[in-house]
Formats: C-alpha cells, structure tokens, sequence
C-alpha cells in the first residue's frame, strides 16, 4: 500500500502535470488478467499496480480498501459494484460500464476515462482530483462531497445529475451542460458562464453571489 509520503509524492506530481490539458498518460502495464469472471469477488485489501484488466467481468464485487495503482482497465464490468475507502491512482478506464456501481470515499487521482457508460453511478467522498472524463455522460448520476480539483470535465452531459458539495476548484468545464442539475455547495468559482449551460439548475445563495461576481457585477443592499 501507498505510504503517506508516497501519496504525496504522487499528488504533487499530477499537480505539476495537471497544466497540460488531457491529463496524465496511460501507464506502463507489466502483467495483465484478460477475459476472466470475477463475479462477486471481495478485492479487499487487494493490492495491484502496472496490471493490466481487459474484459474481466467485476460485476457486484465488494472492495474494501483496496489499491489499484497505475492500471488500466479496457472493457471491464464494474456493474453493481461497491467500493469504499478503496484507491484507483493514475489509472486508465476504456470502453467501462459503471451501472449502479457505488464509490463511497475513494481516491481515483489522475485517473481518466475514456467512452465509458456511468447510468446511476453514485459516488460519495473521497478525492478524484487531476481526473479526465471530458465528455462523459453523467446524466442523472450522484456525486456528493467530493474532492475534483483540476478534474477535465470539458463537455460532459451532466443534465439531471446531482454534483452537490463537490471541490471544482480550478475543474475544466468548458462546454459542459449541467442543466436541471443539483449544485448546490459546490465551488464554482472557475466557471465559464459563456460555456456552460446552467438551464435551471439549481444552487444556493452564496453560489448566486459568486456567479454574480464572476460576471463582474457588485452586490450591494438595497
């Protein structure tokens, strides 16, 4: 498993990547589980780095802390799945199916994903910062109280979703539509307003204030 200065090792130098749009490279694999069904398996405690998984069926797995470092998943099944307190660090998704899979407190930091399908996803906690999902469908998907700085969400379709109490700070979401959705305690402080479509979604008080002030508008009482 990571040590602490491993971990933060690893976050200052996705830090220093993170400028150059597109994210961090895929990683180097050495080792790789192809085409294998692993069902309702327990990954707890499981540690994995430079593996790579292609075609392996994760369908209603339970992972309780595992570690997953600089892998790349390709066609994998995380369907019904439940994750907490688990880590996916610089990690790459291709071509995933997440349906209803549940992410409680985990680290994905500068992981990407690439054509990956998320219907009902719920993610609650934990740090996705520096991550790559630009176009990513997130329609009607749940992410609350989560950490994603940096994260490349340029172009996702978030219609319906709800991306509440969430840390956007200095997130790409240039042409991103988050109409309809829940915002509300979420930093949005990097937005585009000419680039981002907020049809009816819906946010607080203090997030109409600092809307107001992106658009170089002065409150003042009345």
């Amino acid at each position: 498993m990571l040590s602490f200065a491993d971990y933060g090792e690893l976050i200052r130098k996705l830090a220093r990547m993170a400028e150059r749009k597109g994210g961090v490279p895929a990683p180097a694999t050495d080792n790789e589980v192809s085409q294998e069904d692993w069902d309702g398996q327990d990954l707890s405690g499981q540690m994995h780095a430079n593996v790579a998984f292609v075609d392996v069926d994760m369908t209603e797995v339970t992972n309780n802390g595992g570690v997953f470092s600089e892998c790349s998943f390709r066609d994998v099944q995380f369907n019904a799945s439940t994750h907490t307190s688990a880590a996916f660090l610089n990690c790459t998704f291709t071509r995933c199916s997440f349906f209803s899979a549940t992410f409680t407190g985990c680290k994905f930091v500068g992981s990407r994903f690439d054509h990956c399908t998320y219907t009902t996803l719920k993610v609650t906690g934990g740090d996705w910062s520096f991550v790559g999902m630009p176009g990513a469908d997130l329609r009607g998907v749940e992410i609350t109280d989560v950490r994603m700085r940096e994260a490349d969400l340029t172009g996702i379709r978030g219609e319906g979703a709800t991306i509440s109490n969430v840390d956007l700070s200095g997130a790409w979401l240039h042409n991103a539509n988050l109409s309809e959705s829940d915002l509300r305690g979420s930093d949005l402080s990097t937005l585009d307003l000419n680039a981002t479509d907020l049809t009816r979604a819906r946010i607080g008080w203090e997030q109409a204030v600092q809307l107001v002030t992106v658009l170089g508008l002065d409150v003042l009482p009345d």
